[in-house]
């Protein structure tokens, strides 16, 4: 057996003529930077998510420094941030000088534990440092618990911050994702359930300021006209073709979402009496972009990697290090009552093959697999 971990092949074949069309399109006007592409998906997404304002860029860590920069973080101020995140997450407040502080998650949902967030409140205080908002990451495809995050914010004067990267296309009790934080990021990275042929990303938002601010940053602090700079800026434009690309596969999207809820049901079925699978909560939908097993005790992971990858069955590690454990992390502030949570789960967290195109007879074959080997771990 050799299935792909995320296969980006199928979905080619069910929609190239449309991409090639939309291709086409933008070989034939020449119009490679901010054509008229990238304003119809600005639109499209507008109306698909229900927001004001969607600003598109070069990628969801650009988006992400956009926000900030609307949100007009200043240096020496800090952003409470889970610490069992991609890099991104964490990157983008050093790089305006601004300070990540490190906060726990929940054990099922692998989202921001709101109830310990006075936790990394309490720390950032004890270093004198002005928290002034919060990055949710909504992780494997569920969003973060925000209103109660949000709830807590208001509480103590923060902005939310949602970093969408994953969890794109989902719903929080009724309301789409990109609608439930004062600003949404997404990253259209190819892997993700809605991905690019490069690297791509949005921002959404209701505040007309934030999104004037996002606007002017990404073509290098632009104002009314190419040559006029109204602040410091950077280059973080879509290009027009990844933008003709993402257009054929929002045809897609939600029939997307729905084979991929099929299939983690049917993971669950599978999986559930042998290992921790996901927990979705009821009041909110999954994108399952990742789907994430937490391994036994008994069971050695290195050697199950090695084991299904000798099958021709790949997995990968989302994260193996807490980013308060990485090098240039370390010195920043974590939550006072510690990460033992992050830290357990990358010990033990283990994602298997997920796209819309996986068939269940290839479900039923890696989950066998991974059964035999909880097996042979417990009579050990």
């Amino acid at each position: 057996m050799n299935t792909p971990f995320i296969d980006l092949a199928s979905q080619q074949n069910r929609i190239r003529s449309k991409i090639e069309q939309n291709i086409e399109s933008v070989l034939n006007h020449g119009q490679y930077i901010m054509g008229p592409e990238v304003a119809e998906l600005e639109d499209v997404l507008s109306k698909y998510v229900g927001t004001q304002h969607v600003v598109t860029c070069g990628s969801g860590t650009d988006a992400l420094l956009l926000a900030l920069m609307g949100l007009k973080l200043k240096p020496g101020q800090g952003v409470i941030v889970p610490s069992f995140t991609f890099t991104a997450s964490a990157e983008v407040m050093p790089l305006l000088g601004a300070i990540p502080i490190f906060a726990e998650i929940d054990e099922e949902t692998y989202t921001l534990n709101p109830s310990r967030l006075p936790d990394a409140l309490h720390s950032a205080k004890e270093a004198h440092i002005e928290v002034v908002g919060i990055m949710a990451v909504g992780l494997f495809g569920q969003p973060a618990q925000m209103d109660e995050i949000n709830a807590f914010a208001q509480t103590n004067g923060l902005w939310v911050l949602d970093d969408a990267a994953q969890s794109f296309g989902t719903e929080y009790r009724g309301r789409k994702t990109g609608t439930v934080a004062n600003v949404t990021c997404t990253s259209f990275f190819p892997a993700k359930p809605l991905g690019c042929y490069g690297d791509g990303g949005a921002l959404f938002t209701d505040n007309d300021e934030i999104a004037q601010i996002a606007r002017s940053a990404r073509i290098h602090g632009q104002g009314v006209h190419k040559y006029q700079c109204d602040r410091l800026g950077m280059t973080a434009r879509l290009d027009t073709i990844q933008a003709a690309i993402l257009l054929a596969k929002l045809d897609i999207f939600e029939d997307e979402l729905k084979q991929r809820e099929s299939i983690a049901n049917y993971y669950h079925e599978l999986l559930s009496d042998w290992v921790q699978t996901p927990v979705c909560h009821s009041d909110m939908t999954s994108s399952w972009a990742i789907y994430t097993l937490n391994l036994p005790k008994s069971v050695d992971r290195k050697q199950m990697q090695e084991s299904l990858g000798k099958n021709g069955i790949p997995t990968a590690i989302y994260y193996p290090i807490p980013m308060h454990l990485q090098k240039p992390y370390e010195r920043f502030p974590r939550a006072k009552f510690g990460l033992e949570v992050s830290e357990r789960l990358a010990q033990t967290v283990l994602s298997i093959p997920m796209h819309p195109y996986l068939k269940k007879e290839a479900q039923q074959t890696i989950s066998n697999a991974i059964i035999d080997i909880i097996k042979t771990s417990d009579s050990n």
